[in-house]
């Protein structure tokens, strides 16, 4: 039954079933420090490193985008931005997420341009062929069968869509990897409950980072859902790991 597979939450294994419900808990708790906590992260790198998605994604006026796991916005408002005009829809599994990015200062001047949706990555509340553009940044590790909401993505995009997927990956040096293990291990944590109060979530991003497959697998991921010129850039040396695909 489906019901008794398994998945990883961080370094526990948990029942398919339930890890939807824990990783909108864990957002849910850690929403107002949300932003905060990607800075910690990623030592501030991830503002850059959304900057160059849009860099090679080069938003056009008038395109319909869907960020899932959007969290508070911040990749919808950069693409609003380049794009001059267009649409874009929030979709995260957490309200509490939406609410936070609901309250910031560019949601108010862009509303007439932006939806907030609650929604599940695995089964988009859309119809097919909707949308011009598809991201996730740092979001589809939490997701509990990643496969699946590639597919969902190739779904509600539109001929000639394109997917962008941002992910913490995996350093193609092993040593350098020990490095930043050792790092991410015995110092995010701490950092987490030094800013944020909160060490056990800091944790989990950490564990779950490493569970992530490496940028060949998913790039073949990507593939398998029908995506097609797949091709990924690293970030950082491999940190992090930009993935794009076309709906051709």
């Amino acid at each position: 039954m489906d019901t008794d597979k398994t998945t990883h939450f961080g370094a526990q294994t948990v029942l398919e079933s339930e890890k939807a419900g824990k990783v909108k808990s864990l957002f849910g708790d850690v929403a107002s420090k949300y932003d905060i906590m990607n800075d910690v992260m990623s030592v501030g790198i991830h503002r850059i490193w959304k900057e160059a998605m849009m860099d090679w994604l080069a938003p056009r006026a008038g395109q319909k985008l869907l960020d899932v796991a959007g969290g508070t916005g911040d990749v919808s408002f950069k693409f609003l931005k380049r794009a001059g005009s267009g649409h874009a829809t929030v979709l995260d599994l957490t309200e509490q997420m939406l609410v936070e990015g609901r309250q910031r200062a560019e949601a108010d001047s862009l509303a007439d341009s932006l939806d907030w949706v609650v929604g599940d990555a695995m089964t988009l509340p859309f119809a097919d062929n909707t949308f011009d553009v598809y991201t996730i940044s740092f979001g589809i590790r939490n997701v509990t069968r990643p496969q699946e909401a590639l597919n969902e993505a190739f779904r509600v995009l539109r001929p000639g869509g394109r997917l962008m997927v941002l992910e913490f990956s995996q350093l193609p040096n092993p040593m350098m990897q020990k490095a930043y293990d050792l790092y991410s291990f015995n110092v995010i944590p701490r950092m987490g409950q030094l800013i944020a109060n909160d060490r056990d979530s800091y944790q989990y991003l950490v564990e779950s980072i490493r569970n992530f497959p490496d940028q060949e697998t998913f790039l073949s991921m990507v593939r398998d859902a029908g995506f097609e010129q797949a091709k990924y850039r690293n970030m950082a040396m491999g940190i992090a790991a930009l993935h794009s695909g076309w709906k051709l």
